[in-house]
């Protein structure tokens, strides 16, 4: 990978909805267009409904080239953009996860429900357990995401997150941010995956 370009393609998690505040759809529209300009591939999980449909439509509409991964049980409830480039529509929820895993150099986590949590929360206890070196950055919205810090700041307290097994992630309180920093971050580190060893996993 070129030390120019570390960074390829960029998997965004973030809501099916728009949030209460039109900064959150605000910023995944400016991420979007930030990505097309840098000519970073979007990955993303296939919907055209709230923050998800927002980046993806930014993303396409300043020349970019977007990834949509849908489970087929969703198809119905999260309608597919119909100008994505590519479009996958898998089995399931762990065909999913995978596949935007192997096709991305860094997550970005935007504010969002529990499924955003989830895929977030996993990348980083794969990162945690060795298996990628990949950027995983929190765009903390309106401070959208210190609650979650402060949890794992209060795990690490409680003994629960031991040294040598700290989480590896990025905070970013402006759109500007979010590239430069995971950039960066894979030009320190490196980006490494084991796609065998995250595939055991399911």
């Amino acid at each position: 990978m070129s030390s120019n370009r570390p960074i390829k393609s960029i998997c965004v998690y973030c809501g099916s909805g728009f949030g209460d505040d039109p900064v959150f759809a605000e910023n995944a529209a400016l991420l979007g267009r930030l990505m097309a300009e840098r000519e970073i591939n979007l990955v993303y999980g296939g919907g055209n409904v709230g923050l998800m449909g927002t980046v993806a439509q930014s993303v396409l509409d300043h020349g970019g080239y977007v990834t949509g991964i849908i489970p087929d049980f969703l198809k119905s409830r999260e309608k597919l953009l119909d100008d994505v480039q590519e479009t996958i529509v898998v089995p399931d929820m762990h065909t999913r996860k995978r596949l935007m895993f192997e096709k991305a150099d860094a997550f970005v986590a935007l504010p969002g429900g529990i499924g955003t949590l989830e895929e977030l929360v996993e990348q980083m206890t794969w990162s945690q357990l060795g298996r990628h070196t990949k950027p995983i950055l929190m765009l903390s919205t309106k401070g959208f995401w210190k609650p979650l810090l402060t949890l794992i700041a209060h795990m690490r307290e409680q003994g629960f997150i031991r040294p040598g097994l700290e989480l590896n992630y990025l905070v970013a309180e402006r759109v500007e941010e979010v590239i430069p920093m995971v950039e960066d971050a894979a030009r320190r580190i490196g980006i490494v995956s084991n796609e065998e060893a995250i595939e055991s996993q399911f």
